[in-house]
Parts: structure tokens; C-alpha cells; sequence
């Protein structure tokens, strides 16, 4: 915290998080720690850069003002994110009950025996936060590595009884695939003689009932 006998300063640089192309803003709290009236002012040495609001004030005795610093998009960012913009906020005593509309330049000048206030603040620019870096294949906590030949047919990072039996197990799949398609041919062909075996019943049952309704001997007399 920047302090002065008048207006202390919080926090005592201007923070960006720096982003190409768009704008960001930056906040001050300035308190007055006396009992009378303080004007403000806030300059820079790049005023096309940034928008200050208010860039003069009032601040109320034993009361706080806050400041917001605009930084407009910039196009490319400085090498290593190295700022060296600079802004003073300058503050003086004023009558009681003046308003912002009361502040004028002569207020701050110092030629003309007015006792000015000077803090500097100095711009820091700040990295955003980089998103996590995706994890690769393999490295995840408590799995191994995964295996790599290489050109002259050597295994790295496992024994060769774990490549053997990736190999055997992929020959034995066309063998275990033909296996179940075996299995599912005769269980289809069961299900069809089971089908032809049932329907061949209800043929013979149902002529057996006929036989018995056309035969003369099986009428009660």
C-alpha cells in the first residue's frame, strides 16, 4: 500500500492480466485518511492508452474512492510482457463541501503555492493462467510405460514373454472366431430340427383327432 499524509493508495502498482486484442481493467482504492475535503487527479504517460474513471475526484473525509484503469486491446504484446508505463496520481486539500465539478487545473499547481501530493504507480503486466497441458498416453500415475520395438526388432520397457503373448493371442483370434461361428451354425441348425421335429407332432396329432371323430366305434350308444 503507497501511503501519503492525504490519500493512501491500494494496491501501489496496476495489475493487468494481459490479453491480446482485448480490453482489461485494473482497480485503486484510494482512502483519505484526514478530516478535510482531497481532490485527485490521475495522469499517464500514455494517455491513449488507458481510460481512467474518474481521473478526478473528491474524497470524502475518513471515505474511500475506488479508481477503475482501462487498458484498450492492444495488437502484440511488449517483449517478456516488460511494461514501462507509469501513472501519478497527484492530491490536494479543498474547501469543505467541494464537489468534482469545483476541480480545476490550478488546483495541482504548484508554482502557484498549492501543497500537491505525488504518488507514482508503476503498470505490471501478468501472464493469464495457461490451461492444463493435456497427459500423455502411457503416463498415467500408476500405469507403465508402453512398449516400443524398435527398428532391429529389440523390446524396450517390457520382457518379451508380454510381446509373445500379444502375438499368439492375436493369431488365435481368426481361430477363435471361426470356433463361434461354428457354434452359432449348429445351434441354428438344432433350432430347425427342433421347429420341423414339433410341427411334424402337431400333424400327427391333429390326424389322429380326425380318426378318432370319423371312427363309428368311439360314439357312445
Amino acid at each position: 500500500m503507497s501511503t501519503a499524509e492525504l490519500l493512501s493508495i491500494e494496491p501501489h502498482e496496476l495489475k493487468f492480466v494481459f490479453e491480446l486484442k482485448k480490453q482489461i481493467s485494473s482497480s485503486l482504492q484510494l482512502s483519505n485518511n484526514t478530516d478535510s475535503y482531497v481532490a485527485f487527479k490521475v495522469k499517464t504517460t500514455n494517455p491513449k492508452k488507458y481510460c481512467v474513471r474518474p481521473n478526478t475526484g473528491i474524497v470524502l473525509p475518513r471515505s474511500t474512492c475506488d479508481v477503475i484503469v482501462t487498458m484498450q486491446a492492444q495488437k502484440e504484446a511488449p517483449p517478456d510482457l516488460v511494461c514501462k508505463d507509469k501513472f501519478l496520481l497527484q492530491s490536494v486539500k479543498t474547501h469543505d463541501g467541494a464537489a468534482a465539478k469545483d476541480i480545476s487545473a490550478e488546483m495541482f499547481n504548484k508554482a502557484l503555492g498549492h501543497v500537491v501530493e505525488e504518488s507514482k504507480l508503476r503498470v505490471v503486466y501478468v501472464a493469464p493462467p495457461q490451461p492444463p497441458s493435456p497427459v500423455a498416453e502411457g503416463s498415467e500415475e500408476g500405469s507403465p510405460p508402453r512398449d516400443s520395438v524398435s527398428e532391429n526388432g529389440n523390446v524396450h520397457g517390457a520382457d518379451s514373454a508380454t510381446v509373445a503373448r500379444a502375438f499368439t493371442e492375436r493369431h488365435e483370434a481368426p481361430e477363435k472366431s471361426a470356433e463361434a461361428k461354428a457354434l452359432i451354425s449348429r445351434l441354428t441348425d438344432e433350432k430347425n430340427n427342433a421347429i420341423q421335429q414339433s410341427n411334424k407332432l402337431r400333424q400327427e396329432l391333429n390326424m389322429m383327432a380326425m380318426q378318432s371323430a370319423s371312427d363309428p366305434c368311439s360314439h357312445t350308444t
